[in-house]
């Protein structure tokens, strides 16, 4: 129970003058400035109620004959307001009053009536008195609020207590209960009070005299007595099964307090946070324990019954960037609606988990067939991937599955689980929004994809990947217009790993942030070797990655970069790809913005191959679109192709925009590109990506018709 307690309080003591002169103001404040209390001047009955309202004044200086409103005016407004109804008031005064008039100062509220001229020393010894007065009244109040305010809390908490409470006396009868003790025992406090308390015990059963009771034996020797299974007898002839507490009062209240604890409700507690133990809180599914038994209880039963058993492992495409975009609580919402989309599609038996994050599974039991499964998983695709409304917003979802059969994929929980999870992957590996049998291919892969992760991770401890820069040349002119940086992985000395196998691994672990970084200051810094050589105009290209064009600190790394290696904003510039700038639209022209801003170019990588983004390119700011390979190197033999790259250079013309062909790699490529008014070409027909060294010997200037005699 809380125990009141006095609260100092502040040492600052304020006092209000109150005058409508400003030179009784100041003669006052330089009397008063030096005593242990702050000054505070007005110089209007006006202004002294607005001060009080702002301040915790403690005493009132007032002048009485002011114009407006008067000194006896202020007293009777203050002594109506319950928040200035007790301050002290002094009535200053240079005027003689008559005996009426002195009666209706102390009338309206004053304590003092002073006259001008005073004697200082009087008036301090007057003003420490009264704030003396003040302060006790203040802690007295203070002390009587704490005192109301224990008693209604220790009687709030007895009557309150969930847990039911009796004080029984050292004869063995009750004299106070609690609200909760009479509702569990089905009966009334009154009803209670005056009985003895061994004739509400069922068990254990004591016989035996009440002075010869275990209770009233510990009660004698000070100490706790517990029962943690017992029952009272309740008013309906039942019984409750309760905990007991019982331990002494101070001896001079020769009492004791029990206290019994309702366990109808502590089991029913524990049944719960088993339930909460194997649930997933959001959804209502099983979470990734509660799904693991119920796999390990199947698989016991199905080892017995010979049926057909399959788990799917159902992870969601497109969810991380609803769920960036939109916030969690949209996110939340979405993986509801997914939860309960699943339930429509499995039988009554089967069971439904979610593992954490975006990830669900499905324990499909008693199959006749496991091609079953496949339907199952067909089903659920088509239900998921369509448009949901989440906040007027409609979005699009997918779900890419993986699906273990039992005996063949495995007979235990884990192995089951892993295969789900490698064919899942798989899944998203081919194209997503599809599913996945799980074979022992996949977990050849599973195994070389751990041991590559493996080494990317101690490649990147040791800085051991390469920049390699390949040329970039304007077809009109010969010109070297500048290169582009490309990242390769000598993985121990046996020769490099192709950029298409390691790259997508670096994203989906999230190591492309590290790499990414280094590429941006490796790259920068290796530019400025490079001016002397090939002028000042030169252009560095820097593929970023989604994850890195998505992290909000990109343009302040650019700036301290491009400000550390003193390279001009305009020499860089930054490949994304058509993917990258569609996840967020607002977000991309946001940060499409800003790089704008910092002078910073920005190209379109492999564009054609990716979105159908032509309805939003004119709303990006954008510098350069980079044609794919592919097409460049089937346009000479398909007319599709062909078409493809011509509306391209005639998109970026009418756009104001350069392009780039890359994989340019024979003549005939080249003299095509020039005939179609392509601005800049790479690829092999003039060199492949260069180590640093091998940069110096190339030309600044390509002389076609030279290289073509070659």
């Amino acid at each position: 129970m809380s125990r009141p307690q006095l609260q100092a309080q502040p040492r600052t003591r304020t006092l209000l003058v109150v005058d409508d002169r400003e030179a009784n103001l100041v003669a006052m404040e330089a009397l008063l400035g030096d005593g242990d209390w702050q000054v505070h001047t007005v110089n209007s009955g006006e202004a002294a109620l607005q001060a009080l309202l702002e301040l915790d004044v403690e005493l009132v200086l007032l002048d009485v004959q002011m114009p407006g409103m008067d000194g006896f005016e202020v007293a009777r407004l203050m002594r109506g307001n319950p928040h200035t109804r007790y301050t002290p008031i002094i009535f200053v005064s240079a005027i003689a009053h008559n005996r009426d008039s002195v009666l209706k100062g102390y009338a309206t509220g004053a304590v003092d009536f002073i006259l001008k001229p005073f004697d200082p020393q009087v008036l301090k010894h007057k003003i420490n008195t009264l704030l003396a007065h003040e302060h006790n009244r203040r802690d007295l109040q203070l002390l009587t609020q704490q005192l109301d305010s224990a008693r209604a809390f220790n009687a709030s908490v007895l009557n309150n207590a969930a847990e039911g409470i009796l004080v029984v006396g050292e004869d063995g009868y009750i004299s106070f209960a609690n609200p909760a003790i009479a509702h569990m025992l089905r009966g009334s406090v009154d009803g209670l009070k005056g009985t003895p308390l061994l004739s509400h015990l069922a068990s254990p059963e004591m016989t035996q005299p009440w002075r010869e009771s275990d209770f009233y034996l510990h009660w004698r020797s000070g100490a706790t007595y517990r029962l943690h299974e017992a029952q009272l007898r309740t008013a309906d002839g039942g019984t409750l099964p309760v905990a007991i507490s019982c331990s002494p009062l101070p001896r001079q209240q020769r009492s004791m307090v029990v206290i019994a604890l309702d366990m109808s409700v502590v089991r029913n507690l524990h049944a719960q946070l088993e339930t909460q133990a194997v649930t997933d809180s959001l959804t209502g599914l099983l979470n990734r324990r509660g799904f693991t038994q119920a796999l390990d209880s199947a698989l016991a039963r199905v080892d017995r019954n010979g049926k057909c058993m399959a788990v799917l492992y159902i992870d969601l495409d497109g969810f991380k960037r609803i769920n960036d975009s939109l916030g969690h609580e949209a996110g939340d919402e979405i993986l509801c609606k997914v939860a309960r989309l699943l339930e429509t599609c499995m039988r009554p038996y089967d069971i439904l988990g979610r593992m954490g994050g975006d990830e669900f599974t499905a324990l499909l039991d008693s199959l006749d067939h496991i091609e079953d499964a496949a339907k199952v998983a067909e089903k659920l695709i088509e239900l998921i991937s369509v448009r949901h409304r989440i906040d007027d917003t409609e979005v699009t979802l997918g779900a890419s599955i993986g699906i273990a059969s039992f005996p063949d994929c495995g007979h235990s929980v884990e192995e089951l689980l892993r295969a789900a999870d490698m064919a899942m992957y798989e899944a998203k590996r081919a194209g997503r929004q599809q599913f996945r049998f799980f074979s022992k291919e996949m977990n050849g892969r599973a195994h070389a994809r751990l041991v590559m992760e493996e080494n990317l991770r101690s490649t990147i401890e040791r800085n051991g990947f390469d920049l390699v820069y390949q040329p970039q040349i304007e077809l009109a002119s010969g010109r070297l217009r500048g290169f582009e940086a490309l990242l390769r992985w000598d993985h121990s000395g046996t020769g490099d790993v192709q950029p298409g196998v390691f790259i997508p691994l670096l994203e989906e672990t999230r190591l492309i942030d590290r790499v990414g970084e280094w590429v941006l200051r490796e790259g920068i810094a290796q530019h400025r070797e490079w001016p002397e050589r090939f002028g000042e105009g030169l252009i560095l290209s820097l593929n970023v990655s989604p994850i890195q064009f998505a992290r909000p600190g990109l343009v302040d790394v650019l700036g301290r970069l491009l400000e550390e290696y003193g390279l001009a904003p305009a020499q860089l510039e930054l490949e994304v790809t058509e993917g990258t700038l569609m996840q967020d639209l607002d977000q991309s022209c946001e940060k499409l913005r800003r790089l704008r801003e910092l002078g910073v170019r920005v190209a379109i990588d492999d564009f054609g191959t990716g979105y159908s983004s032509l309805a939003y390119l004119r709303h990006f700011e954008l510098d350069t679109l980079k044609i794919d390979r592919l097409f460049i190197a089937n346009m000479l033999d398909s007319p599709r192709d062909a078409a493809v790259v011509s509306t391209i250079i005639d998109l970026g013309r009418n756009l104001g925009l350069e392009v780039i062909a890359e994989g340019v790699e024979s003549h005939a490529q080249r003299d095509w590109l020039i005939e179609h008014g392509c601005d800049v070409m790479q690829g092999f027909l003039v060199a492949p990506g260069l180590r640093p060294d091998e940069v110096i010997g190339l030309p600044s200037h390509i002389d076609w018709q030279q290289q073509e005699g070659r």
